[in-house]
């Protein structure tokens, strides 16, 4: 079986494109010779800037043949009939055969087609390939109508078996397939013929290019912990950017250098933001004093004066860039020291949303919330209010304003240059987070009010404007800011009413918008029916709303007065459903514990689902005890006495829940489940009370075996009508004590 060989030359292929442009070549390729016919025992896919990459090993010479047998119209019928399967066969009518069937004769076509060779179907595929290649940007050149993410020069195609190996016969464009390729731009440019894939890798190498980036990628790490460790230094661990750096080079050669005296008071994220955006230099710290003192860089290239030129040159931008840096620095501090109030001025001017008023408006929501939540956590809550209203003025300054990726971190060090105690500036560098499914959780008190004050304000706030999202789409990262709620409340075991919180949210988005209804009327009225249309509550009770120093609690108290339901505020509709979307969330995030969705439903159909953590507790617990045989069959169990207990009471048209009565029982085994029951009622009681659940669910598994021998040896619907109401009443029992731990009726199977 031979071998296949491509490589796809061109200009430099974008670091960042490279990886999934690998992926998607050998997909399509692929994909395309198995449709064909052909089959493969092994395939692989590399890629520097300059090339893609692709070897296949162990592929059929040809594919097989095929013979397809297709019925057709019967032979009486309309020529149009008959026309068109001639036309969607291909074949004339001399080449149909006639058939005898049951309804009478019909044609039939017999469609065969022979097996072709392996070169002519790869020529058909790679063409097919490179003319609908997926790249995310692409361009055309010179006067050719091919498109390619830049400039293609060449292509390699070769089959290679023990025999030798061949050109499979392949033109695209402009471009003719051969056996050649390029070396190093600059160290090997010119080109060479090559027979397979090791005879490839192997040249390739002797030519300056290293084929396989994970190669690369290992190659420029070890080079540059010898370096630093030569230096008395380490190197700062980033694997974005070697990742990155591996794509941008064919011959890595790591350089090392040091930062000047002047920007080493910096602070180390400026430095290292600063080398990694604006030239993909790794940093470089000093371990006995913490600073970034130096730099790795990566040239593609090997030098007579050993780099000494690169570095001189870099050295001379780093400098220019690190100048910027230590300007915007020097003068945010300034800015700091004075109490930021420009920054906070400034900020009033500056949208959130265009229906939910100003940055400034939307921190004057958070600072309120954060103090409402801060007792939950064990906050100081004016501590809380305090971070709240200095954690988003970094976004005016200048650092933040170069580097967006710093927000937050810098409001740290501009806090603490402003005399903020180290609980306040902390929570300006964590409110953000957490961002992603790996980051860390806050765990300080004041960081987790503000951190959780901030996404509950992004979500009641959108929430209340129907920006919700829908399918795919989530434009404002909803989906990721209800994780992070999560995951904060998890994390750190808070208790208390998720929807009051965002009922508390949504009384601070409708006192800040009264101020944005002055500034912004068109938007305010928006708001205003958005809210009359989600929750159809009249616009005109809405329109209270807006009045300056409106008394929240006392217009509650008056509509509670005039029977107005919970449900019927349009704040407690959008919280229950925010609660929700929450809950949804919570399904996906426990899935990977392996918590079934169906067992969460269980703990949601219980008292105090809005309190996340009483919620992940109970499920939890409830999951541990599934997985036991006492859990799974108990469940079981309890089915069956749930279902004959229903359908008695449908039956009977009457409710079993009057009490069974052990004087009643006939046999041991009914007198040894009162006695069970008795004894779990006993023990799972104050264990809910005390919300041990585990120890409540342990009660409830107990039951498994007295259960199980009541139904092996009872009759339930014995012919004395005493009897079996006594024993029906007992089912009852066995459903409320089980339901009072879990809602088991919400579990599958």
């Amino acid at each position: 079986m031979p071998d296949l060989l491509i490589e796809l030359f061109s200009e430099e292929i974008p670091a960042r494109m490279q990886a999934r442009a690998r992926e998607d070549l050998k997909k399509l390729v692929t994909d395309g010779l198995v449709t064909a016919g052909l089959t493969y025992a092994s395939a692989g896919a590399f890629s520097t800037p300059r090339r893609l990459t692709l070897t296949i090993e162990g592929l059929t010479a040809e594919s097989k043949p095929t013979r397809e047998e297709r019925k057709g119209p019967a032979t009486t019928a309309p020529q149009q009939a008959i026309d068109g399967f001639l036309r969607a066969t291909g074949l004339t009518l001399d080449q149909l055969e006639r058939r005898a069937e049951k309804k009478g004769e019909a044609y039939f076509a017999i469609l065969q087609k022979p097996g072709r060779p392996a070169a002519e179907i790869i020529a058909e595929t790679l063409d097919a390939t490179i003319r609908n290649f997926p790249w995310p940007k692409s361009m055309r050149w010179g006067s050719g109508s091919l498109r390619w993410v830049r400039p293609l020069h060449s292509i390699l195609c070769l089959l290679s078996d023990e025999a030798g190996s061949t050109i499979v016969p392949l033109t695209v464009d402009h471009i003719t397939a051969g056996n050649t390729t390029s070396g190093h731009r600059f160290l090997s440019p010119g080109r060479f013929a090559v027979h397979n894939f090791d005879d490839y890798a192997a040249k390739l190498k002797r030519a300056h290019v290293i084929l396989d980036s994970a190669e690369r990628e290992q190659a420029i790490w070890q080079t540059a912990q010898n370096l630093a460790f030569a230096a008395g230094m380490q190197v700062v661990e980033d694997r974005a950017l070697l990742t990155e750096v591996a794509g941008l080079v064919e011959w890595p050669v790591p350089l090392m250098g040091r930062i000047a005296d002047q920007f080493l008071d910096l602070p180390p994220e400026v430095l290292q933001t600063s080398m990694r955006e604006h030239q993909k230099f790794f940093s470089v710290k000093n371990p006995k004093t913490g600073r970034i003192e130096g730099f790795v860089t990566v040239a593609n290239t090997e030098t007579n004066d050993h780099g000494a030129t690169i570095l001189k040159g870099n050295q001379k931008v780093l400098t220019a860039r690190l100048s910027d840096a230590k300007f915007f620095w020097e003068n945010d501090l300034r800015v700091a020291k004075a109490g930021m109030d420009d920054w906070r001025d400034g900020l009033k001017s500056v949208t959130f949303h265009n229906k939910l008023g100003s940055q400034a408006d939307r921190i004057a929501r958070i600072a309120a919330l954060a103090r409402d939540i801060a007792p939950m956590v064990g906050a100081d809550p004016a501590q809380a209010e305090r971070a709240a209203t200095l954690a988003k003025l970094d976004l005016r300054s200048a650092m933040v304003g170069e580097f967006p990726e710093l927000q937050g971190l810098m409001g740290m060090y501009y806090a603490r240059a402003a005399g903020e105690p180290d609980a306040i500036a902390n929570a300006a560098r964590d409110h953000y987070s957490p961002l992603g499914p790996t980051d860390d959780v806050p765990t300080d008190p004041v960081s987790v009010a503000v951190a959780l004050a901030d996404k509950l304000d992004t979500l009641t706030g959108f929430w209340a404007i129907d920006e919700k999202p829908t399918g795919s789409k989530d434009p404002f990262a909803l989906r990721r800011a209800a994780l992070g709620v999560i995951r904060l409340v998890l994390g750190n075991g808070v208790r208390g009413s998720l929807e009051e919180l965002s009922v508390n949210a949504q009384f601070c988005l409708e006192d800040s918008l009264r101020s944005f209804r002055d500034a912004d009327p068109e938007s305010a009225l928006s708001l205003r029916k958005s809210y009359a249309e989600n929750s159809g509550v009249d616009e005109n009770e809405l329109r209270k709303l807006e009045f300056a120093n409106f008394d929240w609690p006392k217009f509650y108290e008056s509509l509670k007065a005039k029977k107005w339901a919970k449900g019927d505020f349009v704040e407690y509709q959008l919280a229950a459903d925010l609660l929700s979307f929450f809950h949804d969330r919570l399904k996906v995030f426990l899935k990977d514990e392996g918590i079934r969705h169906d067992v969460i439903d269980a703990c949601l159909a219980m008292p105090g689902s809005d309190d996340l953590t009483l919620l992940v507790n109970r499920a939890r617990a409830l999951n541990a005890t599934l997985a036991t045989e006492d859990g799974a069959n108990l469940v079981a169990g309890f089915k069956r006495a749930n279902n004959i207990l229903t359908q008695a009471e449908q039956k009977d048209g009457v409710e079993y829940s009057f009490g069974a009565d052990p004087k009643f029982a006939e046999t041991d085994e009914e007198r040894a489940l009162f006695s069970a029951l008795d004894s779990a009622e006993s023990k799972i009681a104050p264990a809910m009370q005390a919300e041990d659940f585990s120890a409540a669910m342990q009660a409830m598994a107990a039951l498994r075996a007295p259960i199980d021998a009541f139904f092996t040896a009872v009759q339930i619907n014995t012919e004395n009508e005493i009897i079996r109401r006594n024993r029906l009443n007992l089912l009852h029992r066995i459903r409320t004590i089980c339901l009072s731990v879990a809602d088991l009726t919400k579990l599958e199977g």
